[in-house]
């Protein structure tokens, strides 16, 4: 019998209170080792109808239903790896291969459909999650979806669930998922003893640099690039083993994280062969079954592994990782230090060795976007108009001061009594309409409020190149300066050229048009201001985004011809190359 943390019975009761508003799908998010599947085992327990629990792997399968049984209860379990294919129980705990194939076998009613490492689902229709959803919802249109995740987050697709418990939205766009009710973080879990710490040391002789292998978007890395790189640095693969064993000889139990098949095998080969084992894709089942047992008693230390003991691998003694291989997303990385970091006895920390300089810090929250380079780092912004504090990816400088991020809309959820929640409509990057006036996002084509169409920048740089009294520059800077009392601005290329245009911030028209243009956008548009004097403008100057590209035309003829700015195109995505870009 087990006794529920505190956490964890929050966890249920946020189920409990959503379902009884809404049959919205939901997500529970508490880090790897939190014990989701005694949440899962307390949902079922309180039951009256009939549920169904899914995950990818055996293991969990055959996890989320030990802890079921635990508490007294009878569960059945359909899965094909398993052996069982029980379907008449109120409770059942089923692979979603083994369920997928079969499911004519499950014409009943279901009332909640618990998905397990629920960031594995996607938004094809033809995906067999999506399958299963569908098939359910046939028969019970009322059907309710949970899903647990330790990382709502995946790459190429962003958040999982659209609107967060707390007040923020992950995504505008429609999700399976449509509310995180319940997440913890993992500081919080370390801080309170639920979890190991992890030990993150700098301590490896030698690295591995996949920096120059390009993922795909779903942040997988082709096998052969892989290969042939580690190929080139054979004794990088040999100092790093030796390091490992001078390191885990002191440790009950040590995972090894490999690129591929061939650079596991050439790990196997440098460790003592009576104390280690390799666990593959194609590794039989009841040999893989045989290893993963001998780790768990200690009859071996090291485990090495090519991408199947990232999910659903529970081996508490496990007292450090060794991590080989790329990994494109911090979720990733959290999902592997998390096989290092739950309870076990005698254990003080989890030594944790990233030899492939993932460059990741496990505690920094997912942001949600790609990051933009390599210098990015989570940043809060907050908004000026609801005061939500953003995450974004940014760049600070040597105090900690943001400098720049590359967030576009502010994330707050606003909550009106008896109202639909709104995304807070504040933006930071904007694409304003020459129509009304309103500010749209970067890539609209089409005006959000009065529905003309937005000029496309690609268009508008494509038009002014092809004539010959305009003239295209890339900013690759903006000065200010005080002539006279008027403000003189100075655009700068990238190779020398330079373009102005003056504004007199004393006439209310001008005064009005500089900030609609700039004093909007000052700092990032977090720190929007109103100015009125040249001066004021050129003492805070560096708070002040050039824009990626201005146009100018020709005006009058002969030696009182002239260069006079149209447009200034800012936040610019598209096809033509930036300023200092390569």
């Amino acid at each position: 019998m087990y006794t529920l943390r505190p956490y964890q019975q929050d966890a249920v009761d946020a189920t409990l209170n959503h379902f009884r508003k809404s049959d919205a799908a939901a997500v529970i998010v508490l880090p790897t080792g939190a014990g989701k599947s005694l949440v899962i085992a307390e949902l079922t327990r309180l039951a009256r109808r009939r549920i169904l629990v899914l995950a990818h792997v055996r293991e969990l399968v055959e996890q989320n239903h030990a802890k079921y049984t635990a508490l007294g209860m009878d569960g059945g379990i359909f899965s094909a790896g398993l052996g069982r294919r029980d379907n008449e129980h109120q409770v059942t705990f089923a692979s979603v291969q083994s369920l997928a194939r079969n499911l004519d076998s499950f014409d009943d009613q279901f009332s909640l459909l618990i998905i397990d490492e629920c960031h594995r689902v996607s938004d094809d229709e033809n995906s067999q999650y999506q399958q299963i959803i569908a098939h359910l919802k046939e028969r019970n249109p009322g059907l309710k979806v949970l899903g647990l995740t330790a990382t709502p987050y995946r790459l190429g697709y962003g958040w999982i669930y659209q609107y967060h418990h707390r007040g923020m939205v992950r995504a505008e766009e429609e999700r399976l998922f449509q509310h995180c009710i319940y997440e913890l973080p993992l500081p919080f879990m370390i801080k309170q003893g639920y979890l190991t710490e992890p030990k993150l040391i700098d301590a490896a002789i030698a690295h591995y640099d996949f920096s120059s292998l390009q993922p795909s978007d779903s942040g997988s890395y082709n096998e052969t690039e892989l290969n042939s790189l580690i190929a080139k640095h054979p004794r990088v693969t040999r100092a790093i083993c030796e390091q490992i064993m001078e390191f885990g000889g002191q440790r009950e139990g040590v995972m090894i994280f490999a690129a591929t098949v061939r650079h596991a095998q050439e790990i196997i080969g440098y460790l003592p062969k009576d104390e280690s084992a390799l666990i593959i894709g194609d590794t039989e089942s009841d040999e893989r079954e045989r290893l993963i047992q001998a780790f768990k008693q200690k009859q071996i230390r090291y485990l090495v592994n090519v991408a199947v003991l990232t999910t659903g691998f529970d081996a508490p003694h496990v007292d450090m990782i060794a991590i080989l291989r790329p990994t494109a997303s911090v979720s990733l990385f959290q999902q592997i230090v998390g096989r290092g970091l739950r309870l076990s006895p005698g254990k003080t920390d989890c030594l944790i060795i990233d030899y492939a300089s993932s460059g990741f810090d496990l505690f920094h929250p997912e942001v949600g976007k790609p990051r933009p380079d390599s210098n990015s780092e989570p940043v809060q912004v907050f908004c000026p108009g609801c005061g939500h504090a953003n995450i974004f990816w940014g760049k600070t400088d040597a105090e900690g001061q943001v400098i720049e991020h590359f967030g576009r809309r502010c994330q707050g959820l606003l909550e009106m009594e008896g109202e639909t929640p709104q995304q807070c409509d504040y933006r930071f990057r904007f694409k304003e309409c020459p129509h009304c006036g309103a500010e749209n996002d970067i890539a609209a084509r089409n005006c959000h409020q009065c529905g003309e169409a937005v000029v496309d920048p690609d268009d508008l740089l494509k038009r002014a190149l092809q004539l010959k009294d305009a003239l295209v520059i890339r900013c690759a800077g903006v000065s200010f300066s005080n002539t006279n009392g008027r403000l003189r601005i100075i655009y700068h290329d990238e190779q020398g050229e330079e373009l102005s245009e003056s504004f007199d911030l004393t006439h209310n028209g001008q005064r009005g048009v500089f900030n609609r243009l700039f004093g909007r956008r000052f700092g990032d548009g977090a720190k929007p201001q109103k100015f009125q004097s040249a001066d004021e403008v050129v003492s805070q100057s560096e708070g002040f985004r050039a824009p990626d590209f201005v146009i100018a035309r020709k005006v009058g003829r002969g030696q009182n011809s002239h260069w006079r700015v149209r447009e200034r195109l800012f936040d610019y995505e598209g096809k033509y190359r930036k300023a200092n870009q390569l």
